[in-house]
């Protein structure tokens, strides 16, 4: 009898246990929670798994909440065509969390060196860690990203899929709690509302965020390409192209290559649809073209050169040649808008902009999932630190300084990064010769590329 007693209970907690992640919204409607994550990307779904593994959040109820259905995924044969380039303080954060043993046993692209270059000029720079002992960084697949961190999702977190919100209130005068009322008809109350739900987000308008943005009439043409088997692929290449395009190479396996190349709307869908073998072609001859150079540019480049070599410092008038492009992944080639978008806070009573819904950034630099991830790794910390001193998690005071660490890393990142599209979008001679001549004096001055290198790393987070 005490053997079926035991027998029915054990069922009854597994059989809960398994069906927590399938519970619909109207199960869970009208709970509270200490926190709801309102976005199930990339960085949202990031973002719960770490607080819910916080030990100084133990004592908190989270609620993550994601619009699309929960997908059987599996690791599909094909490279997906959009990846992103994670740096050793994200990778830092998805060890602690569990999630890098997942995509590290599964397959990932390390980077060990970024080589970038003009086309107008050659002037060229290379990135990399000493003796190349190190990756500086390593190319996942989005969809093996989010994932591996769904393995580690801890029980004690919820998780509701297929779950829209239809409205959220921020907290009333006498109140402290925000209301998320989805298109189901649930409704919930929490302490903290954190708006992870993307460059679109619903939460960062309706809770009366101020949103700067701005179109750059660009596309990111995305494809998997193919490249020769003897080729040693561990280099991320980047060109800087005539008229603001750059074409980028990140390193996926021995012969596999994503490529990611911003260029205006028109050649974007010309790109798109053209046969494989043009495709192909067109891919080489923006890799290898020589473009009509000025002689004024040349002239300054060499004198500057010559004046590197005086003082014994690293010329970058030598660089590696990039691989040639055998083929393309068949229905690998996809498009996607490109833009900057950036909330002026971050923060207000109740709730917290993260990742995309609080700046979006061009792709040129590779930054714009390593921007949320270090808002994870940040608000983390800032909220662990508010429940170990017993304070209320909606608190300003401590929301204040996850919005002032964060815009004090991310606004200089996203102006660079904007003011580098906007240097690269013109041919006017006096602007070539300054954009060159500076690439040549960041790869000589070995401390200011280190410098670089550890603000796109997250170095100041990974080492705390």
């Amino acid at each position: 009898m005490l053997i079926k007693q035991f027998s029915r209970r054990y069922f009854a907690r597994k059989v809960s246990f398994m069906s927590r992640r399938f519970r619909s919204s109207e199960e869970l409607s009208s709970k509270h929670y200490d926190i709801v994550v309102a976005g199930g990307g990339m960085v949202g779904t990031t973002l719960a798994c770490t607080l819910g593994k916080n030990p100084k959040l133990d004592d908190k109820k989270i609620l993550l909440l994601e619009s699309s259905k929960e997908s059987q995924w599996k690791l599909p044969e094909d490279y997906s065509n959009r990846v992103s380039a994670l740096n050793p303080a994200n990778v830092e954060l998805l060890c602690d969390i569990g999630a890098w043993q997942h995509i590290a046993g599964a397959r990932c692209g390390p980077v060990k060196r970024m080589q970038v270059w003009d086309a107008m000029s050659d002037a060229a720079i290379t990135f990399d860690n000493d003796n190349l002992d190190k990756p500086v960084a390593y190319i996942v697949e989005n969809d093996l990203l989010l994932d591996a961190v769904r393995r580690e999702i801890p029980d004690s977190l919820e998780v509701v899929y297929q779950s829209k919100i239809q409205s959220c209130r921020p907290p009333e005068e006498d109140q402290d709690c925000v209301t998320v009322c989805l298109e189901s008809g649930a409704r919930y109350t929490c302490d903290l509302l954190l708006g992870c739900d993307g460059a679109n987000s619903l939460v960062r308008r309706a809770m009366g965020f101020h949103h700067i943005s701005h179109n750059y009439n660009h596309m990111g043409v995305v494809a998997t390409l193919k490249l020769p088997e003897d080729f040693d692929n561990v280099v991320a290449w980047q060109r800087h192209l005539p008229n603001s395009g750059f074409l980028a190479l990140l390193p996926l396996t021995q012969c596999l290559s994503s490529m990611v190349w911003s260029t205006n709307a028109e050649e974007a869908k010309r790109l798109v649809k053209l046969p494989e073998d043009q495709f192909v072609d067109a891919i080489n001859d923006a890799l290898w073209k020589v473009y009509p150079k000025s002689g004024l540019v040349n002239q300054a480049m060499q004198t500057f050169d010559n004046l590197i070599r005086f003082c014994n410092l690293p010329s970058s008038s030598v660089t590696q040649c990039p691989p040639k492009i055998l083929g393309c992944d068949v229905n690998s080639r996809a498009m996607f808008p490109l833009g900057l978008g950036h909330a002026t806070n971050y923060v207000g009573k109740g709730v917290a902009l993260v990742g995309d819904a609080a700046h979006r950034i061009h792709p040129l630099a590779g930054q714009g999932v390593n921007l949320g991830l270090g808002d994870v790794i940040c608000l983390n910390n800032v909220l662990g630190e508010a429940a170990y001193n017993g304070s209320k998690l909606g608190a300003l005071s401590y929301l204040k300084e996850y919005e002032t660490e964060r815009q004090r890393h991310n606004v200089p990142m996203m102006l660079v990064v904007h003011g580098l599209f906007q240097l690269y979008s013109t041919e006017f001679t006096p602007l070539v010769l300054l954009r060159s001549v500076g690439l040549q004096a960041v790869h000589a001055l070995a401390p200011l590329k280190k410098l670089l290198i550890s603000q796109a790393s997250g170095l100041r987070y990974w080492q705390t």
